[in-house]
């Protein structure tokens, strides 16, 4: 880290709250090493405002995956994205860390903390979706199923010829062993790749060097793969999962991979290790 190196380290409300002793550790580590102006935002609105108003110092989130996804988010929709790199001290709950740990950053307020100091500013790949959402990680869209429907009981003369039925049905027809599918449209690159009279258990996403990488899983056949730099998912209203968050229901996403469009610190990476995170140095 240059001498000039300024930071601006806005902590997250959420990681105050949860762990306030890892807050205080890598804010004594981050403050040893550089001029750094602390931020304690108490609201989302706040956080934004901080971020606004950073100036030429290179900003440092600390807490969970959703303030890194705030931070990313925020930047991407103002074009700014790509002016710096971006650093973070993962602060929370484990299961809140998850996106953090697959990019590389390192656990540990101590750890995490010496990395935005010493560690390398490496390009990322983005996922962007046709509302201009980000996903940092991957994207799985598993089938669910629908609402129960439930019937009106049948009149009282009827229970003897319903339980013979019910017998009968249970006797003759196969467990299905809780199989869940979807029926959707995919289509990578303009590719078909699954259409809707198709039945498939789960779709998956995640980019890498610059493409995505897809795989569409139907029910007792192998998986379809495929490369491509776009994808569409479309069909009747569907969830997905990404970045540990759950989608509203949509009946349309397209997902658009944008090669090395943002930067974040990340430990350097051993001579002859190769690259570990599929990202590339920063140049000068």
């Amino acid at each position: 880290m240059s001498d000039h190196d300024q930071l601006l380290v806005i902590v997250d409300p959420v990681a105050r709250r949860s762990d306030g002793e890892s807050v205080r550790i890598a804010k004594d580590v981050l403050c040893a090493a550089a001029e750094t102006k602390i931020c304690l935002p108490d609201s989302p609105e706040e956080f934004t405002r901080a971020l606004a108003r950073r100036g030429s110092r290179r900003p440092v989130v600390v807490g969970d995956d959703r303030a890194l996804l705030r931070t990313v988010t925020l930047l991407h929709r103002e074009r700014e994205l790509a002016q710096g790199a971006l650093s973070v001290v993962p602060i929370g709950a484990p299961g809140s860390l998850e996106v953090a740990r697959s990019l590389g950053v390192p656990p540990g307020a101590v750890a995490a903390a010496r990395t935005v100091v010493d560690g390398v500013a490496r390009r990322l790949d983005l996922l962007v979706d046709d509302g201009d959402g980000v996903v940092l990680g991957g994207v799985r869209i598993p089938a669910t199923p629908g609402p129960a429907a439930v019937a009106a009981p049948p009149p009282a003369t009827m229970w003897d010829t319903c339980r013979t039925l019910v017998r009968t049905l249970v006797r003759t027809v196969p467990a299905q062993g809780g199989l869940r599918t979807h029926r959707l449209r995919v289509e990578a690159d303009g590719v078909l790749l699954s259409d809707v009279d198709e039945p498939v258990e789960a779709v998956t996403v995640r980019s890498l060097g610059g493409i995505a990488e897809v795989v569409v899983r139907p029910p007792h056949a192998p998986p379809l793969r495929a490369e491509a730099r776009t994808l569409t998912v479309s069909g009747p209203d569907f969830r997905y999962h990404a970045d540990s968050r759950t989608s509203p229901l949509v009946r349309a996403r397209t997902w658009t991979v944008r090669e090395g469009a943002w930067s974040l610190t990340l430990p350097p990476v051993p001579a002859g290790a190769g690259e570990v995170w599929g990202g590339t140095p920063d140049r000068p």
